[in-house]
C-alpha cells in the first residue's frame, strides 16, 4: 500500500469555507464521490440520499481509503491509499469539481477554485509516516491564539497542552475526534493503519509527540511540498 498525502489551497488565498455548511459539503463530497461509479448530481442538503438513479441494490465500489483528514479556511489536507488503480487522480478529480461548482452556485461566482493542480506526496519513510497524522491534526493550531507556531515544537511554543488538547476536541473538521473514539464523520475514515502504528488511545500519542522533543520528525516545509 502506498499513502499520499495530498492538499490544495483556494486559488489566490481566497477561503475556500466559509460557513459550516461549507464543511460539511466538502465532506459530504469525500464520501459521496468516493465510488467507481460516474459522479451524478445530488441534493444540495448534506444527506445521504444522494445517489438518487442508483438501484436499492448497488454496492458501493470505493475508489480510494482514507486515513486522516484536516480542512481548514483556506486549503484541506487528506491523507489517502489507492483502492483501484488511478484511484487518487480521479477520487480528487471529482471531489475538487464537484466542490467547486457548489462554491460557485452557493456564491454566485465562475472560474476556477482551487490553486492549480492538486499535490499529492508520497509517504516514504517511517517518521514521515509517524509524523504526518498528528500533523494534520495539529494544523487548526493555527487559529488558536499563543499556539501559531506550533511547527516550531522543539522551542518550547505549546507551553498550554491541555488547553491545545481542549482545543482539537472542539474543532470538528478533522479526523482527530475519530481517532480519540468520538464519533465525528466516520463513515469517511478508514483508521487501521494508525491505530496499529500509534495505538489506540490516539489523544495519548498526539500528547506525546507535543511534549517530547527528542522524537524524529519531518521538517514541516517538506510536508506540503513534493520532492
Amino acid at each position: 500500500m502506498e499513502l499520499y498525502h495530498v492538499l490544495n489551497r483556494g486559488i489566490d488565498g481566497r477561503n475556500l469555507f466559509l460557513d459550516s455548511q461549507d464543511y460539511a459539503r466538502f465532506i459530504h463530497n469525500l464520501y459521496e464521490f468516493n465510488d467507481t461509479a460516474p459522479a451524478l448530481e445530488f441534493h444540495r442538503a448534506t444527506s445521504r440520499t444522494a445517489n438518487v438513479g442508483l438501484p436499492k441494490s448497488y454496492i458501493r465500489k470505493r475508489l480510494v481509503e482514507i486515513h486522516g483528514w484536516c480542512l481548514m479556511k483556506d486549503h484541506y489536507h487528506l491523507l489517502i491509499s489507492e483502492l483501484v488503480d488511478g484511484g487518487l487522480i480521479k477520487f480528487m478529480m471529482k471531489v475538487n469539481i464537484g466542490y467547486a461548482k457548489y462554491y460557485n452556485e452557493r456564491y454566485g461566482r465562475h472560474g476556477h477554485l482551487f490553486q492549480g493542480k492538486t499535490k499529492k506526496i508520497l509517504i516514504g519513510h517511517e517518521a514521515h509516516f509517524l509524523y504526518i497524522l498528528h500533523y494534520l491534526h495539529l494544523n487548526p493550531l493555527d487559529y488558536l491564539y499563543g499556539a501559531k507556531k506550533w511547527r516550531e515544537r522543539d522551542k518550547g511554543t505549546i507551553p498550554d497542552i491541555h488547553k491545545v488538547l481542549e482545543y482539537l476536541k472542539n474543532y470538528r473538521w478533522s479526523s482527530y475526534l475519530d481517532y480519540c473514539g468520538k464519533k465525528n464523520f466516520p463513515s469517511i475514515l478508514t483508521k487501521s493503519i494508525f491505530d496499529y502504528a500509534l495505538g489506540t488511545n490516539y489523544a495519548s500519542a498526539l500528547k506525546e509527540y507535543v511534549t517530547d522533543r527528542n522524537i524524529e520528525e519531518v521538517d514541516s516545509e517538506y510536508l506540503e511540498y513534493a520532492p
